[in-house]
């Protein structure tokens, strides 16, 4: 998908200015040129904060269609949907199906050695759990901070800012619930 040229329209379909997206976002004009041009990833907190300025979710934003005639159940691995930019050394989010026409969101989240959601704590409306399956991710709460190794699982309010950093040297995969869907 193409990230940049995909903000850049709905931007310009809500009528904002990159000046204006920046400053509802917390970032300079420049960032948000350089995420256009493609010259850039944001993290998944920036990311999140720009489409929160729109406003429009992440879910929406990489949302994929299903045939809403029959409801689509069953999901191969390529069915997923990217929601976090892909690139080297960055975390991947791939959702389960359409988050428009459910109430639960699944994510397989992988975050590679020093990985993570970026500096800036998440914060969103809804309840969110998680399961590690792979590795250890350190986990920030509220100000609380917690390692969580294979097995190891989180619930909280997701109102509650929040981080995930991947601080070991061991690619790191989580499956994770969010509800209702705010990604």
């Amino acid at each position: 998908m193409d990230i940049g040229h995909k903000l850049r329209t709905i931007r310009k379909e809500r009528g904002l200015s990159q000046r204006e997206l920046a400053t509802r976002a917390g970032l300079t004009n420049g960032t948000i040129s350089l995420i256009e041009q493609n010259r850039t990833s944001p993290s998944v907190a920036s990311l999140k904060s720009l489409l929160d300025a729109i406003p429009i979710s992440m879910a929406e934003f990489f949302t994929t269609l299903e045939d809403t005639d029959a409801p689509k159940v069953f999901y191969k691995a390529a069915d997923f949907t990217e929601i976090a930019p892909s690139a080297p050394g960055q975390v991947s989010l791939r959702q389960l199906g359409n988050m428009d026409q459910h109430t639960l969101q699944v994510l397989h989240e992988t975050y590679p050695p020093g990985a993570d959601t970026g500096p800036e704590s998440l914060s969103h409306d809804g309840e969110e759990a998680g399961i590690v399956i792979k590795g250890s991710i350190e986990v920030t709460v509220d100000g609380h901070v917690a390692i969580l190794g294979v097995g190891d699982g989180y619930l909280f309010e997701s109102k509650l800012p929040h981080r995930f950093r991947n601080v070991h040297d061991e690619v790191c995969e989580v499956i994770s619930s969010c509800t209702p869907p705010s990604f």
